[in-house]
């Protein structure tokens, strides 16, 4: 029980440490990316990461919703634009999926692994760690990767950034800066909640998991190896 106390003692300390360093993110975004990155560790034996990209798909794409943090050191590195799938919104994404061709971004967890140069030029792949819900993210190529539709310019004269076919898609001067931070063995987690209130409360009444909530943030801490 004291290691369970000191274990969550901590996790809220750093919680609050983050999000002061990020005053625009939401600290229950920050809470459950850390959450579910403790829990693959702990569960899935996966090495603790360095550093932890947050993205916020509950924002507008006009927003910097991409936050990457050095774990370490405690602090924001610096935050950023970045995509959602063409298939999961307009400006605001609403629908996530795990499918081949849907065009959807996926929600949840995932572990950066290795870049590449194709298409896109220099790319990250991301392998999601939670079944069903985004584990099908190489199978589908979700990658991070620049794309000049990601431009605040554009958001501005049309109401939203470009979108991506499901990938969470940087600017191009953002993707070497990106990728440096985040390659071999970090994690990304994608966070949702719906913003609109009518559609949240409903959710919460019911007893409806949010869609494509993440499994590794309900990690009961206290039948972990700790």
């Amino acid at each position: 029980m004291a290691l369970l106390c000191t274990s969550l003692a901590h996790a809220a300390t750093l919680t609050q440490t983050l999000a002061a360093s990020a005053p625009d993110a939401d600290p229950q975004a920050i809470a459950q990316a850390l959450e579910a990155s403790n829990c693959a560790v702990l569960k899935l034996g996966i090495k603790a990461p360095k550093r932890l990209a947050l993205v916020d798909y509950s924002r507008p794409s006009v927003d910097r919703r991409l936050w990457v943090f050095d774990l370490q050191a405690k602090t924001l590195l610096f935050s950023d634009y970045v995509a959602h799938g063409r298939g999961s919104g307009e400006n605001f994404a609403r629908v996530f999926s795990n499918i081949e061709g849907s065009f959807q971004s996926s929600l949840g967890l995932f572990v950066t692994a290795e870049s590449y140069f194709g298409a896109h030029g220099r790319s990250l792949r991301l392998d999601g760690l939670e079944p069903g819900i985004n584990d099908q993210a190489r199978a589908r190529a979700i990658v991070l990767h620049g794309a000049d539709y990601v431009d605040p310019k554009l958001g501005q004269l049309q109401g939203r950034i470009g979108r991506s076919h499901g990938c969470p898609a940087v600017r191009p001067k953002m993707v070497e800066k990106v990728i440096d931070s985040l390659e071999g063995g970090q994690m990304l987690y994608a966070y949702y909640t719906d913003p609109r209130p009518r559609v949240a409360k409903t959710m919460a009444l019911s007893g409806e998991p949010r869609r494509g909530q993440s499994a590794l943030m309900r990690c009961e801490l206290s039948n972990s190896r700790i």
